[in-house]
């Protein structure tokens, strides 16, 4: 199973969009707050080539974006081969 991290601030509806997406395929993930942190919202944003937007997603340490871009995956049946 591949390695998935969002970044994530609680009042983000596409955050949570995109946490449904991942729980629906059961990709587990790691998620990381950048509400209340400035310095991980930092570090965030130079890994996501200066994005400054919620959700920011990595599958396997590669960027994917945010969940416009998941759910293009999604839709394209390319996100079950990034999931494994």
């Amino acid at each position: 199973m591949a390695q998935v991290e969002i970044y994530t601030t609680p009042l983000c509806g596409y955050c949570h969009a995109a946490k449904r997406l991942l729980a629906a395929k059961d990709a587990a993930f790691t998620e990381t707050d950048v509400s209340r942190d400035p310095d991980t919202r930092a570090a965030m944003m130079q890994r996501a080539n200066g994005r400054r937007t919620v959700p920011q997603i990595f599958i396997d340490g590669a960027h994917v974006g945010g969940f416009d871009d998941l759910a293009a995956l999604e839709r394209t049946g390319r996100l079950d081969g990034m999931l494994g």
